[in-house]
């Protein structure tokens, strides 16, 4: 896929911060998140067909990859009422609503045998970002708040998040299941 060029130049500026933060999650979040704000800001980039919502699950579509797998852009198209399960990443990520509303519910480590604790309800709204890893708090779920039209978010994580194992949480017990995502456009 050639990239669009709005796409392509928060890639560039992106692949600098990496290369300049040393590995640092916290600068790379804190220069990382305008970069993000400025290609969100403007929603006349995203080809078509990584913007399509499946009628039953949520779409996670490959955008760009690093070549080292440093870190990964991905677009997030939720159908209407469309939610994830509660889950992980093992990775710092970075969140960019763009179209749409979503809500991240975030869940404190589970405790094995015990129910899973919501800590903490935010609402994004077009221009929002959010930020996640296991420093930060690393488990939530997230949901399309509408439930008549599609939401779309750009997400940056710090690697090839649909080549990671991760873990979805049984919500009653806490129990963890590893996963690997993958991609919705899996030939990408």
């Amino acid at each position: 896929m050639t990239l669009p060029l709005r796409l392509q130049q928060f890639v560039t500026q992106f692949e600098r911060v990496i290369d300049s933060a040393g590995g640092d999650e916290e600068t790379i979040l804190a220069q990382g998140r305008p970069l993000l704000g400025e290609l969100i800001g403007t929603d006349d980039w995203l080809p078509e067909e990584f913007a399509k919502p499946h009628p039953q699950y949520y779409q996670q579509y490959l955008l760009y990859c690093d070549p080292q797998e440093r870190f990964s852009v991905i677009s997030f198209v939720w159908g209407p009422g469309q939610k994830t399960p509660v889950h992980d990443h093992k990775v710092w990520a970075l969140i960019g609503m763009m179209r749409g509303s979503e809500r991240g519910e975030r869940f404190a480590v589970p405790t094995p045998g015990q129910p899973m604790q919501c800590i903490g309800d935010d609402r994004l709204e077009p221009g929002d970002i959010d930020c996640v890893s296991p420093r930060l708090g690393d488990i939530h779920r997230v949901s399309n708040i509408y439930d008549d039209r599609v939401s779309i978010s750009i997400h940056v994580y710090g690697g090839n998040i649909g080549r990671i194992e991760r873990h979805v949480y049984d919500q009653a017990t806490g129990t963890p299941k590893s996963f690997i995502s993958g991609y919705s456009n899996a030939t990408a």
